[in-house]
């Protein structure tokens, strides 16, 4: 594969282009990236005891719905987001997906995912004792999400970015 960069300074905004003979997972793959890459961070204010917090949605580790109010957590704190979670799915990046009817997680934070026979599937979360189910309808997804993750990792020495 080939990358080119063309400056034109006639541009009012970047362009991108992709050639290829044919469309393929590996293109879609990079499209999926590309947009998500280029998707402005979302301007979500939080809320607790009537102040308004502008956190760094990559602090997040999960929203979840309790009592029909979303709310976000982060490690050690639990904020009011006022927003639906298929909203949320539309502005958050790729790492954010959802686990079950009520809840959406950052798959950057998720230390470990297990199951025993017959029960629900439980994520722990690196550095909080906060735990979430996934419900069995949202599990497959989930780990094909996390598996892209760890060969992004992997091929990019262990880099910083990852989906």
């Amino acid at each position: 594969m080939k990358v080119r960069i063309d400056i034109d300074e006639s541009l009012t905004e970047e362009e991108i282009i992709i050639r290829c003979p044919s469309i393929n997972d590996n293109i879609n793959d990079i499209q999926k990236r590309l947009l998500d890459i280029t998707k402005s961070a979302p301007n979500i204010i939080f809320y607790k005891d009537n102040k308004e917090y502008y956190l760094d949605i990559a602090d997040i580790l999960f929203y979840e719905i309790l009592d029909n109010s979303c709310y976000a957590h982060t490690n050690d704190e639990v904020f009011l987001a006022k927003y639906r979670l298929y909203e949320l799915e539309e502005m958050l990046p790729l790492n954010f997906i959802r686990i079950s009817k009520s809840t959406i997680v950052n798959t950057k934070h998720i230390l470990s995912i297990s199951s025993s026979f017959g029960t629900s599937t439980l994520i722990e979360f690196n550095k909080s004792h906060k735990q979430v189910y996934v419900s069995r309808r949202y599990i497959r997804t989930l780990k094909e999400r996390l598996e892209e993750r760890r060969k992004t990792i992997w091929k990019n020495g262990f880099g910083d970015y990852y989906l």
